[in-house]
């Protein structure tokens, strides 16, 4: 594959049918009042694993041979494409073994071990994850799955933009979390061509905003590791890959403050009852902040994952003082 395409997302959808959730979309007549306008939220945190990540790694690992399958992948994430991979991986016959980092949520980390992946941690603050990895594989013979500058892992994560607009029609605006930003490829992919004039709109944690410098930059940016509650967005540069599509068809970067994040996050535990982790709910906390000027009638919303322990949930409400 030497690019993504709408006729990619739409091949991952006939891979993952029958084996990823279609999952939910969500209203609320109180968000709707709230912001004005009529919203649709893509529940993800429903997905296997609890996140959308499923889609892309499953999607990339069924396209592998029986010899790449034999020799198994390798993975590096935060938490939930090391979730998705192990799980991927086991359906696939095969093994995984996954580089976290050492202060990754240590639910992520037990899920991951669970689905019966190999955890290898490293520092993130000071050591290169990307390179890591990729000596982890080579010296193991694996294949390495990304976490997002992929093509196929992008064309799965796009089916969620694919299904929203099937279920929904057609929508003014769509909001979408922002880590290394192949969700965001993939849906953008797919939005734009199925929803003509729509605005592909990312989110990204103020501590993060390595898109937001790069699009204005018109190149990719590196900034320091974000120190944030947002650990799925915790990236210093865009992907290559993901990057190249974005430029092209986001129409901005907005950011969220880690307390703006938090209020989203008990936003949709009170009123939508569902448990969302940071990163699952930055782009609802872009719309509750009032970051989107001018938003359109209909606007889709993705809620990229829910994968939190309940102490730590705890830990955030609370010190919102809610």
């Amino acid at each position: 594959m030497t690019g993504l395409s709408l006729t990619d997302v739409q091949a991952a959808a006939d891979r993952l049918a029958g084996v990823a959730h279609r999952t939910p979309v969500l209203t609320s007549r109180t968000l709707d009042e709230r912001v004005g306008a009529r919203v649709f939220l893509k529940a993800e945190n429903f997905q296997r694993i609890g996140a959308f990540k499923f889609r892309g790694a499953y999607n990339a690992i069924s396209r592998l041979g029986p010899e790449q399958l034999a020799a198994g992948v390798a993975a590096y994430s935060s938490g939930n494409h090391a979730q998705a991979v192990a799980l991927a991986a086991a359906m696939a016959g095969t093994s995984a073994v996954i580089l976290m980092p050492a202060d990754a949520p240590p639910t992520k980390v037990a899920a991951t071990r669970g689905y019966g992946a190999e955890v290898v941690t490293y520092d993130r603050y000071t050591q290169d994850r990307t390179a890591l990895a990729a000596e982890l594989a080579a010296e193991r013979g694996r294949t390495l799955i990304p976490p997002y500058d992929h093509y196929d892992v992008m064309a799965g994560q796009g089916t969620v933009a694919l299904e929203l607009i099937e279920d929904v029609g057609h929508l003014g605006a769509l909001l979408v979390p922002v880590g290394g930003g192949g969700l965001m490829a993939g849906c953008a992919t797919a939005a734009t061509l199925l929803s003509p004039g729509i605005r592909m709109i990312g989110v990204e944690p103020a501590a993060g905003d390595d898109h937001a410098r790069s699009l204005a930059a018109g190149r990719r940016v590196r900034i320091d590791v974000p120190r944030t509650i947002a650990d799925g967005q915790a990236i210093e540069t865009p992907g290559e890959l993901t990057f190249a599509v974005n430029r092209r068809l986001v129409e901005s970067f907005e950011l969220v403050s880690d307390e703006e994040i938090v209020a989203a996050m008990a936003f949709a535990f009170e009123r939508l009852k569902i448990v969302l982790e940071p990163s699952g709910a930055s782009a609802l906390a872009a719309l509750l902040a009032g970051r989107i000027h001018g938003l359109p009638e209909r606007v889709g919303v993705v809620l990229s994952g829910g994968n939190v322990g309940l102490e730590r949930f705890r830990e955030l409400l609370n010190a919102q003082e809610l």
